[in-house]
């Protein structure tokens, strides 16, 4: 027989990849929650960030954005960006348990009666967060209290990985769409219809609009304003916020940003993510690639050469 039309294709590489990191995760769900929690946040901060290189790429974002900071102070946040973000992948991997703990988390925010009533009114919301604490466990709060929320999601660069990668989020709630334009047709349809939906919008990419993110231009994706604006939706922030006791969290779903020039709405949005990195920076994920200033760089030589040519 032939091999199916979605059969993941990889490597050699990305396949022992995925069964490596496939066997981590079984054995970890085996254990206790607060054991699986700090075995993974210690594997992800004492083993994996360094040999992959995540914990310079830390180093270096942190140097990029406030270059003043001291040495301890950068090495603490690696620290802690590294361990939250073991933590939070085997949260991830654990929908049931991530469903269970979120029923009775505390959920809190001025955007709670603006989005309640919406849900009432048959009005379409439209969730937009960034990788800061659990993004998961916001959308797990509202699911285990019966609220049915889609998202849209990147896929990862490891086929093998991306194939459970997706199915667990699926898992979560549907519909889930992957980037793209048929995915974000998907979303766009479901938002239109009334439906809820999520968004992460703090991912570096080419076509972006530069906003400035933590003192520094950042490409930064549009659609999620502009899906809100031709939808009506209602377009609020929100965050899971990891507790002192790294285990517990709190839903934090703040108040709508107004519709507008989809631009400044963006601009809004990433003034409440940078609150919230200013407030507590081990939280964000600082492990994404989020500025890439040299290949900012080469895109506006190129972009001023094309201006001067004849």
């Amino acid at each position: 027989m032939g091999k199916s039309k979605d059969t993941p294709r990889g490597g050699w590489a990305d396949w022992m990849a995925d069964r490596a990191l496939r066997g981590l995760i079984a054995l970890a769900l085996t254990l206790p929650l607060r054991s699986r929690l700090r075995i993974m946040g210690w594997a992800v901060r004492r083993v994996i960030a360094p040999l992959a290189g995540y914990r310079t790429r830390v180093l270096d974002n942190l140097a990029h954005v406030w270059p003043d900071l001291p040495e301890p102070e950068r090495q603490r946040i690696a620290d802690e960006v590294t361990e939250n973000a073991g933590r939070t992948m085997i949260e991830n991997y654990d929908v049931a348990g991530l469903l269970e703990r979120m029923k009775d988390a505390p959920v809190s925010g001025d955007g709670l009666p603006e989005i309640e009533r919406a849900r009432a009114e048959g009005r379409p919301v439209l969730f937009v967060t960034g990788h800061y604490g659990n993004f998961e466990a916001p959308r797990a709060a509202l699911v285990a209290r019966g609220w049915r929320i889609g998202g849209l999601y990147r896929p990862m660069a490891n086929p093998f990985f991306n194939e459970h990668y997706a199915a667990n989020m699926h898992a979560l709630s549907d519909p889930v769409f992957e980037q793209g334009r048929r995915g974000t047709m998907g979303l766009l349809k479901h938002i239109r219809g009334g439906g809820m939906g999520v968004l992460l919008f703090d991912v570096y990419s080419s076509d972006g609009t530069p906003i400035d993110f933590l003192g520094q231009p950042a490409p930064t994706l549009t659609s999620s304003a502009e899906i809100a604006v031709k939808t009506d939706a209602l377009f609020v922030p929100f965050f899971g916020i990891r507790q002192p006791d790294g285990v517990s969290f709190e839903a934090v779903f703040e108040a709508p940003i107004p519709h507008g020039d989809p631009v400044e709405m963006m601009r809004a949005a990433t003034r409440r993510l940078e609150a919230r990195i200013e407030a507590d920076p081990g939280q964000w994920f600082w492990i994404h690639r989020r500025w890439k200033p040299k290949r900012q760089a080469k895109r506006q030589r190129k972009r001023a050469a094309a201006r001067m040519a004849p």
